[in-house]
């Protein structure tokens, strides 16, 4: 089950729940799994499925440009306020022929900083953007792209952050684990570090958004316990020690954090870490949005390019942002 549509079928019954079969196994446990990560599945108190693996958003930084520049690199005690500052030293380093970071105009990157922030997406069944946390969030964001300290990546020829930050022309993009490959592949000599989102100033803490994905039991299975057998080869530590060392996802196990592999000097093995740690570090909440998926977000993405495109006023976004969401929540 994705995360982005498994509310769907685990409330259309659907699913099994599985308390009294992690309450018998001697393989695996409610308290195993990151906690984030197993409430991602949980209703009504119930677990419906055990994640199997994750990504969450790092800050990737091209170390090129902060050493050239003189700057030092982002770290997990940078507030908003610090990255930006960095972020200025190095364009005005390059005289502007490098981008401070990557902005892409989606929720799955900037619901980050509005969760940083302390905003709720949903409080009483609605959406408040006029939320003052959520206009802080919107307005640093943007006012990066507005200051000269960042850019779309369509802006540069480029589909998203890691294309951007591969080709060298921002310095810092907002991606997970996924990226690895990527550059692994398509820039193998660029030197890059990934740590923290920063944290905001008057909460003290970042945020970030899970991505996962869980193993679930048909409620109509013939043999459940049989199905669930398999669940536990599929979330052993073994298992989970292979999806880690092959680069494909993060596994879901808290011991995992102190899994060697975590240890090694290699940007690979550094990044995954940093992945790793987003889920548990400030507040955390699942790419997800209720039954609305993906359309509710797609109020917020136009917003977030129409201000970063000089096409209208944070304001006028938000309202329009606003009424369409109130429109699709009625």
């Amino acid at each position: 089950m994705d995360i982005f549509w498994a509310e769907y079928i685990i409330k259309a019954g659907q699913v099994e729940p599985l308390d009294s079969y992690l309450a018998k196994s001697a393989v695996i446990s409610k308290d195993d799994i990151i906690p984030s990560l197993l409430n991602a599945f949980s209703f009504d108190g119930k677990a419906y499925g055990i994640p199997k693996d994750f990504n969450s958003l790092a800050l990737f930084y091209n170390k090129d440009h902060f050493d050239i520049a003189g700057v030092t690199y982002p770290n997990e005690n940078d507030t908003w306020e610090d990255l930006e500052n960095k972020l200025a030293k190095v364009v005005e380093a390059f005289s502007g022929e490098v981008e401070g970071m990557a902005l892409a105009p989606d929720f799955a990157r900037f619901g980050a900083f509005a969760y940083a922030a302390g905003w709720e997406p949903f409080i009483d069944g609605k959406t408040n953007l006029m939320d003052p946390a959520f206009k802080e969030a919107f307005n640093w964001y943007t006012g990066l792209k507005e200051k000269g300290l960042g850019v779309m990546p369509a802006d540069v020829g480029q589909g998203w952050g890691g294309g951007a930050l591969a080709t060298e022309t921002v310095a810092t993009a907002l991606e997970g684990a996924w990226i690895l490959g990527f550059l692994r592949d398509e820039a193998p000599n660029l030197k890059y570090g990934a740590t923290l989102l920063p944290k905001n100033s008057k909460t003290g803490q970042p945020g970030n958004l899970i991505y996962t994905v869980a193993w679930g039991i048909n409620a109509n299975s013939q043999n459940k316990d049989a199905a669930f057998k398999v669940m536990e080869a599929l979330t052993s530590p073994a298992a989970q020690q292979f999806i880690l060392e092959r680069g494909l996802a993060i596994p879901s196990r808290k011991a995992l954090a102190d899994n060697p592999y975590f240890e090694k000097d290699t940007p690979e093995a550094q990044a995954n870490k940093t992945v790793f740690l987003g889920a548990s570090a400030g507040y955390v909440k699942p790419f997800k949005f209720k039954e609305y998926g993906g359309k509710w977000m797609d109020p917020i993405n136009v917003a977030l390019s129409e201000v970063m495109s000089g096409q209208k006023t944070v304001d006028e976004a938000l309202k329009m942002a606003q009424e369409q969401l109130d429109e699709l929540m009625k």
